[in-house]
């Protein structure tokens, strides 16, 4: 395959969760991928999976947060293959721990990688898309950037803040006709390494509220994001019943989470103050996509399939009606008695 037949792909938080298996779905498709991420040690086991799989790779231990290395990592990009046609804003840090319990530092953290690395990455995505008038940029959001739960009060905040943000921002774009397209997909809760490196105040471990899907599932929404145009994309049904359901009654969800949010969000075993945590820095280890919810996380989600093919969906829908419309006439006329 053609270098210039590749596309070029720029994932953040490419190392870890969502952002590796979103690598690893990438790779399967003979693309070139561009991973940033914090953890250069990662980055090369991520570099050596895309390459194992056909694809070219490019990696850069870079920091979100740090708008300078963020630009730069774009410019050798556009300097080597020419282009970056599709940008992937995904890296995200977080803290498990009542707002009265937050620090100023910590907020700031979350909020400069969690919002503005998204903030960084479309700047740097439109400084070389822009005058090509070609490419589309995912944002990897939430069903928090519409529904806050407790215990996050950064991290939802930055979530709802990137949704806000994006709008915007499309509104630039259709303002002065630009064909960059901009989407936001939003996941449910995952299985990923977070929650066993996440800095957190909680008595015990944290966790994912369930149902918990599998980092392939939000994987195949995202590449599916990138290449089909639309909006917005909810992941899982969770995430569709979040979004909606505050829309019709937040203030239920209020009193909902005031009693659940606390527990669902703990496992039983008690939490080690001691632990490290990625909040300034990478956690060393042999993490990946996967999380430790392995035996619980949904593998399969008929949501995210009907949600990725409407047309079909409609037409087996208007399909079954008639038919059963024609059935129904059909009883209608047949006599009670013969």
């Amino acid at each position: 395959m053609r270098m210039q037949d590749r596309e070029v792909v720029v994932i953040t938080g490419a190392s870890a969760g969502v952002g590796r298996a979103t690598v690893r779905e990438f790779a399967k498709h003979k693309t070139i991928i561009c991973a940033l991420a914090r953890d250069e040690k990662r980055l090369k086991e991520t570099q050596d999976e895309i390459e194992g799989q056909g694809s070219i790779a490019r990696i850069f231990p870079v920091d979100v947060a740090d708008h300078e290395a963020v630009m730069a990592a774009a410019d050798k990009i556009v300097a080597e293959f020419g282009r970056i046609d599709i940008w992937i804003n995904n890296a995200m840090v977080s803290v498990f721990s009542p707002f009265h319990e937050m620090t100023p530092e910590e907020y700031r953290r979350v909020t400069d990688v969690t919002y503005h690395g998204f903030v960084y990455g479309t700047m740097a995505a439109l400084k070389h898309m822009r005058p090509r008038n070609q490419g589309t940029i995912v944002q990897v959001g939430s069903a928090l950037a519409y529904r806050g739960i407790p215990l996050q009060s950064a991290y939802c905040g930055a979530k709802h803040a990137i949704q806000g943000f994006t709008e915007s921002v499309r509104s630039e774009l259709y303002h002065d006709n630009v064909d960059i397209w901009l989407t936001m997909v939003q996941l449910p809760a995952v299985n990923t390494p977070q929650f066993e490196w996440t800095k957190s105040r909680l008595p015990r471990r944290s966790k994912p509220v369930p149902p918990i899907y599998q980092p392939e599932i939000a994987a195949r929404a995202i590449h599916w994001a990138a290449h089909n145009r639309r909006r917005e994309l909810n992941v899982g049904i969770t995430s569709s019943v979040v979004i909606f359901g505050n829309k019709w009654a937040p203030g239920l969800g209020d009193h909902y989470l005031a009693a659940q949010g606390y527990g669902s969000q703990q496992r039983d075993e008690p939490a080690d103050p001691n632990a490290p945590d990625n909040l300034w820095k990478p956690v060393p280890g042999n993490y990946a996509a996967h999380g430790v919810f392995d035996d619980i996380a949904i593998k399969r989600s008929p949501q995210v399939w009907m949600n990725t093919h409407r047309p079909l969906v409609a037409g087996l829908a208007a399909g079954a009606a008639v038919a059963a419309y024609a059935f129904l006439r059909k009883e209608r006329s047949r006599p009670l008695w013969s």
